[in-house]
């Protein structure tokens, strides 16, 4: 619920009250939308701070026709002229933010014409004080024109409520840089934990390709190691022929050699037929490798770039954020 001492400054609000009700030598006091006073009373007559106000009854009937002064000059929009309770002319000039009443900037304890001795005497009875002090005490209220204490209700209403029209805006522009800045914190917060993990995938990324290179090397070693088992197969081929030539020199006393020799030609060919898969298996690995370290370095480069942009949004943040934090204090301090 917006107050009156939300947007305007109280003490800036009592001196210019004060000042014034001193040049325009009327009485003055500002109260909220209850009608509860917000400031100290400024050039307040006898009659109303030593006699109306020194009772209870007083008290109540000031406060009452405060708020239903206030309520009046809401409804019309304007500033409302009218007769106390005690008999004394005041006005109110509404204090209106967003078309809600807030205050009312309340003035005069004058009087349009001499006082009627029954009239005051009356409240004094009503009030329990003594009628001839409090008709003394209104004698000494000032007669004023009306046009005057029309003039001072119009320059209260319109200083009163450009007051708190900025007053609002500077609420307003405090209330959104503070969001803005919570808002920022969050996002800020945000980047960072995103630049932390996009470092920390950087770093698996580069482990990655670490492994992928140590993959790619052993299957180096696999085809020189195929190599040596290609030598190897095509020596026992040659074996076995050797065997076989051998075996067939010699006859009868051959035949177990020549089936020995068949098994090492066997032998020797299946190997060959296990080396040319494995190699085409290799093959497929090293092409799957490379497919891979491609992959990976493609990935490589959009991490990085992504922890760049991360760390530049994140420069920007931090800088908006000192921004809107020097925009909260330009809005304080007005």
């Amino acid at each position: 619920m917006l107050e009156l001492r939300d947007i305007i400054d109280l003490k800036f609000l009592q001196k210019f009250q004060d000042d014034f009700a001193q040049s325009m030598n009327i009485a003055s006091i500002t109260v909220d939308k209850n009608g509860t006073p917000v400031t100290m009373p400024s050039s307040y007559t006898n009659i109303c701070s030593n006699l109306t106000q020194s009772t209870q009854i007083g008290k109540n009937r000031c406060a009452q026709c405060h708020a239903s002064a206030g309520e009046e000059a809401f409804r019309t929009g304007k500033p409302y002229i009218y007769k106390c309770h005690s008999g004394l002319i005041d006005f109110a000039a509404p204090i209106i933010v967003k078309g809600t009443l807030i205050g009312t900037i309340l003035g005069g304890q004058i009087l349009f014409d001499n006082p009627k001795e029954s009239e005051f005497k009356h409240t004094a009875r009503e009030l329990g004080l003594e009628e001839e002090e409090y008709y003394t005490a209104a004698k000494e209220v000032k007669v004023v024109e009306e046009q005057k204490i029309k003039s001072a209700a119009e320059v209260l209403f319109s200083v009163a409520n450009t007051l708190s029209q900025e007053g609002y805006q500077r609420l307003k522009i405090t209330e959104l840089t503070g969001t803005l800045t919570e808002s920022f914190e969050q996002i800020s917060s945000a980047t960072q934990h995103l630049a932390a993990s996009s470092m920390e995938v950087t770093e698996n990324q580069n482990l990655l390709n670490n492994e992928i290179v140590k993959v790619r090397e052993l299957s180096n070693k696999i085809n020189v190691i195929l190599g040596y088992i290609k030598d190897i197969t095509n020596q026992t081929k040659m074996l076995g022929l050797n065997t076989s030539i051998e075996a067939a020199r010699v006859g009868d006393l051959g035949k177990g050699f020549s089936v020995v020799a068949k098994e090492i030609r066997n032998l020797a060919g299946n190997s060959r037929e296990t080396s040319k898969n494995i190699a085409e298996l290799v093959k497929k690995i090293q092409e799957s490798v490379e497919k891979t370290m491609q992959v990976s370095n493609t990935t490589l480069d959009i991490t990085e770039q992504q922890s760049a942009a991360i760390e530049e949004t994140n420069a920007s943040v931090e800088e908006v954020t000192s921004f809107t934090i020097e925009l909260d204090k330009l809005a304080k301090s007005q």
